[in-house]
């Protein structure tokens, strides 16, 4: 059986690293998609909406590939956590996330070589335990998590910031829902173990 060429439409490491643990082979090209929120847009809602952008985008410029597009959107109370870019803005989101729940709702795309689309979005939930700011402090001069939404690396010392993870699939958390992607590719026609 011929594989056909795969895309995954991000230039995420973290997604990348994920993506790896299903395929050997596949291509990383940067979507051009305009990631702004809609009026009114709930986080999953714009998450699932990003992740078809970020695939279809990708697709339209290779139509011989299967793409795959991903989006994350995180939320504490409803509002929208960015990724920080800085240590105060990476203390300020980990200060408000202390002792509450935050939602992580990642989008899933896939657009097969006849241009069909298949979808998923999950959500996870994190519970975490409440944190004094030298834990804070501690944490981030480890780690520097300033490119991850909500301030954190759960596959590292992130980890330790949390009471527990409601979720079905754990690598969602991390950018890139697995189960439901090797799902999707096996419907897509692409081997996947």
């Amino acid at each position: 059986m011929t594989i056909p060429r795969i895309v995954l439409a991000s230039t995420s490491r973290y997604r990348a690293e994920l993506l790896r643990r299903l395929l050997d082979g596949f291509e990383q090209i940067a979507p051009d998609v305009d990631e702004q929120p809609l009026p009114g847009e709930a986080p999953a809602a714009r998450a699932a909406r990003l992740a078809a952008a970020k695939a279809a985008a990708v697709s339209e410029k290779h139509r011989d590939a299967v793409v795959i597009g991903s989006d994350q959107v995180a939320a504490l109370d409803g509002r929208v956590l960015h990724k920080p870019g800085s240590s105060d803005k990476a203390h300020e989101q980990l200060r408000a996330s202390s002792g509450n729940i935050v939602d992580f709702h990642t989008g899933l795309c896939v657009f097969d070589r006849e241009g069909r689309l298949q979808t998923h979005t999950d959500h996870t939930r994190v519970v975490f335990r409440t944190l004094s700011d030298e834990e804070i402090r501690r944490y981030l001069a480890r780690e520097h998590p300033f490119d991850c939404a909500g301030s954190f690396k759960s596959e590292g010392a992130g980890i330790a910031l949390f009471e527990r993870i409601e979720s079905e699939d754990p690598t969602a958390l991390i950018g890139l829902p697995l189960i439901a992607l090797a799902r999707l590719l096996r419907e897509a026609g692409i081997p996947v173990p």
